[in-house]
């Protein structure tokens, strides 16, 4: 936990936290949204939120493209499409939004970001509990990440205190993987160009 609050102090903000918040943000290329779970097919609250904040910082101007990393591992789960539905019928255009069908740990989002859709610099997009983790693997991943969290604790607190007390263990865990075993994802990917198109397209 100390690995990941202090190696990522000054990179992350509270969405919401005061009036004009998203000034706080520096512009990126890329906002990295990261799964959560779904519901009946459908983001769960919690990643639902996490969609919203995207959508306000791909509004206010501070990203250009969304990438949306979650899981797709089993038949009739695809969080990927669900959060680019979401974000579609929430008025964000189609054809900025990228899909990361193995996303299926924090991790292997943050790799396959880097060698699969060649991103280098980002905002990731996730609750507050979770944002320590998310900006340290990212930017252990070597990319220059800033990150951007809900502060779910105001509308959901039990289960914000319990995934905040699994951070622990999570985290132990994060640094293994990236900093002692170095892992690869468990899908390491082709490159994929689209990524690019979209950024070549909207400078």
């Amino acid at each position: 936990m100390t690995w990941a609050w202090l190696s990522t102090t000054g990179h992350r903000v509270t969405a919401g936290a005061a009036p004009g918040w998203t000034r706080g943000v520096p512009a990126a290329p890329v906002g990295l949204v990261l799964g959560a779970g779904l519901y009946h097919g459908s983001p769960s609250p919690m990643l639902a939120t996490r969609l919203d904040v995207a959508a306000e910082l791909y509004r206010a101007g501070k990203v250009r493209a969304l990438l949306l990393s979650g899981d797709n591992g089993r038949v009739g789960y695809d969080e990927p499409s669900a959060m680019r539905d979401h974000l579609v019928a929430h008025g964000v255009p189609g054809d900025v939004l990228v899909l990361d069908y193995a996303g299926f740990d924090t991790w292997d989002s943050c790799v396959r970001a880097r060698d699969v859709f060649g991103v280098r610099r980002l905002t990731v997009v996730t609750q507050s509990f979770h944002l320590p983790r998310a900006v340290a693997l990212c930017r252990t991943a070597g990319l220059d990440a800033f990150g951007v969290g809900d502060d779910s604790a105001a509308r959901w607190p039990a289960e914000t205190y319990v995934y905040a007390a699994r951070e622990f263990a999570a985290t132990a865990k994060a640094f293994l993987d990236s900093v002692v075993l170095r892992s690869s994802p468990v899908f390491p990917g082709p490159r994929e160009t689209s990524l690019d198109r979209i950024l070549a397209a909207r400078p």
